[in-house]
């Protein structure tokens, strides 16, 4: 078992990426807005002449991001999920994509099949 954490910075991709997790099986996720440090430093307001030039790079940079976690009992189904997320976002190495992982899940309370 074990959970899936997508931190999606293209959010325009989410409603594809579910319709993807539905189609190969994932039970249920959860949804965060979320905030990178980068942009929560550049976009704090700071009086530093620093973060004002970075500011004025990052133009057309997401301020937010999405933030999708999952618990995957089966380890076909969790491939499955993964391929669907790179298939939708393409190369996950360009910067400001997003970042993904998984870790191994011991127990799990409060959920049902």
């Amino acid at each position: 078992m074990n959970i899936l954490f997508l931190v999606l910075n293209e959010t325009e991709y989410l409603d594809e990426i579910l319709d993807g997790f539905v189609e190969v099986g994932v039970k249920g996720a959860t949804i965060l807005d979320s905030q990178g440090m980068g942009s929560a430093l550049l976009n704090g307001g700071k009086d530093i002449p620093f973060f004002g030039v970075l500011r004025n790079l990052r133009d057309d940079a997401r301020p937010y991001n999405k933030t999708i976690f999952t618990v995957i009992e089966d380890d076909e189904i969790l491939d499955k999920a993964v391929n669907i997320v790179k298939e939708v976002l393409g190369d996950m190495e360009k910067p400001g994509v997003g970042l993904m992982f998984t870790l191994p899940v011991g127990k799990i309370y409060g959920m049902r099949d």
